[in-house]
């Protein structure tokens, strides 16, 4: 007997396109297809792939999914989920059964608190790495999960979103911007230049902020986006050890770090224990 169909799939349907020849796809039992012939099978967990290679390279392995699941659940950021939340509402405010799509979805772990926070809203949490969308397909009843690109045309139709979701993520303005429908809004969160300032002191090897990101992410927006809104969030975290490890391989310095010289650090010279949080959260509308 074959698994249903996750009900929080079937509202981005009529939005969704072929990756190859940009033709809809139809639902066929657990597949879909467009008229062409290419097929999409929705994965056991509960996603689809619509990344138009076999094996594609992702950003994120299990163990960072595993890491940033680990993390997330002590609720250690949960003063930015809840940030995020309020400004997706706040975008959202009037709109009827909203479509959120979230880029670089992690383990939907945003994605969620926008679908507590709005009644109604139907969201899509996107990735490339199968072990994240694991996790997001999963986060909430009415959080749908597929893998894609960021870099790539959208497998989606123009116009069909209401708010388009970056934390933490890779960009794409143009895509964006023509995914979005005229009166629908962009939520971008980024590190600021002290965010994890006592942990990239004493673990050499993180990546540290650009220094120019808030000059290169305007010249990206601007084409297409104006800013609407401007916050920025600014906390302290307590961490053990678990925790210290874990927000370290849940970031793109997995990469670069020794995590195996993270165990056990503590005291003088070992991990901090506690760390600084600061992001900037904006929202821009569709020029």
């Amino acid at each position: 007997m074959s698994r249903p169909v996750p009900a929080a799939l079937l509202p981005w349907l009529d939005a969704l396109l072929c990756p190859h020849c940009r033709e809809p796809l139809a639902l066929t039992e657990r597949t879909l297809r467009c008229p062409s012939g290419h097929s999409f099978d929705l994965a056991r967990a509960g996603y689809v792939s619509l990344l138009p290679g076999s094996a594609p390279i992702s950003g994120d392995d299990d163990d960072m999914a595993r890491a940033r699941d680990s993390f997330l659940s002590t609720g250690a950021y949960d003063a930015l989920r809840e940030l995020t939340a309020d400004l997706a509402a706040r975008a959202l405010e009037g709109t009827d059964d909203p479509r959120v799509l979230d880029i670089g979805c992690g383990t939907g772990h945003y994605l969620s608190s926008v679908l507590d926070r709005v009644p109604g809203a139907q969201g899509l949490g996107v990735d490339t790495a199968p072990r994240a969308l694991r996790f997001a397909a999963r986060a909430h009843d009415r959080a749908a999960a597929a893998g894609w690109d960021v870099f790539s045309p959208f497998p989606l139709r123009d116009a069909g979103v209401d708010l388009v979701m970056d934390v933490f993520a890779p960009r794409n303005p143009a895509e964006f911007a023509r995914v979005l429908r005229p009166g629908g809004r962009l939520l971008v969160v980024r590190p600021a230049d002290e965010h994890l300032a006592e942990l990239r002191e004493h673990v050499p090897g993180m990546v540290r902020p650009d220094p120019r990101k808030e000059e290169r992410l305007a010249e990206a927006l601007a084409p297409h986006f104006t800013v609407e809104d401007s916050r920025p969030l600014r906390f302290t975290v307590a961490l053990d050890d678990a925790m210290a490890r874990d927000l370290v391989a849940m970031t793109p310095s997995a990469r670069h770090v020794d995590l195996a010289a993270l165990d056990g650090l503590d005291g003088p010279g070992g991990a901090p224990r506690e760390v600084t949080v600061s992001v900037l959260a904006s929202l821009h509308r569709p020029r």
